[in-house]
């Protein structure tokens, strides 16, 4: 803790502070913050299928450019695995619920009312031939 401390005091501290190295990924952590709020808060219903793997992508490529910049600038690498990973665990969340049977669960009268839909689509298209 006393390093940690004198380096604090150090103009280094100073410069680093004052340096879009530390200001940028500050500013950044709105996305992850934004993406875990609504792992929490949202709904599968408001989930973006496309939006989610498009803002995870985003991130992984960052998370590169992060790690290959000099010095490395790990607060960002930070923001943007956090914000990758928030968007896949969305992207689960969409998936489960649109295409293995989370709606159905969630909605079973809905599931009934898809299924009545169908049967009846067959049997107009019978009658139609």
């Amino acid at each position: 803790m006393a390093g940690f401390i004198n380096w604090a005091k150090s103009p280094a501290a100073r410069q680093y502070f004052f340096s879009t190295h530390f200001w940028g990924p500050i500013a950044n952590w709105g996305l992850p913050l934004a993406a875990l709020s609504d792992i929490v808060n949202r709904d599968e219903e408001s989930i973006s299928g496309v939006m989610s793997p498009t803002l995870a992508a985003y991130s992984m490529i960052f998370m590169r450019f992060a790690w290959r910049v000099q010095p490395r600038n790990y607060l960002l690498f930070a923001c943007h695995a956090t914000n990758a990973t928030a968007q896949l665990v969305q992207e689960g969340r969409y998936l489960n619920y649109w295409h293995f049977g989370g709606r159905e669960k969630q909605h079973p009268i809905i599931s009934e009312i898809d299924e009545i839909k169908d049967k009846t689509k067959e049997v107009v298209e019978k009658v139609k031939a």
